[in-house]
């Protein structure tokens, strides 16, 4: 049996949830996958699919919309990697300290990254 993330609904960390798995990697089954468990992200994702993809013939921007959303969907499944990301992100803004800035921003990109190479079924 494998081990899913958790995260914790209340203030106290009480109640742990998994977090929900990647979904095949199509658009149909990410964008359910977003409805489901990340429906704030639902409209902006719609919005993104009618102007860059629409009513396109050309299929080049795909991989790339993929990308994108894949990694939004795999940060927002689980909240508190969502709001991790946020804090870097503003702490990063607000410090005085370049080095500091660097090294959040830092953090913030390696696991940007680490979202965007999660596999289907994890």
């Amino acid at each position: 049996m494998t081990a899913q993330p958790t995260h914790f609904d209340g203030p106290g960390g009480e109640k742990p949830r998994p977090v929900p798995p990647m979904p095949e990697r199509t658009p149909q089954a990410l964008r359910l996958a977003i409805q489901e468990h990340a429906p704030h992200l639902l409209p902006d994702f719609e919005a993104h699919w009618r102007r860059v993809i629409g009513d396109a013939f050309n299929l080049t921007p795909v991989p790339a919309f993929m990308r994108l959303w894949w990694t939004q969907y795999a940060i927002a499944r689980d909240p508190s990697m969502e709001t991790h990301l946020c804090d870097l992100e503003a702490h990063a803004a607000k410090s005085e300290d370049s080095e500091e800035s660097a090294r959040l921003l830092a953090e913030y990109s390696r696991l940007r990254r680490q979202a965007a190479m999660v596999e289907p079924g994890r």
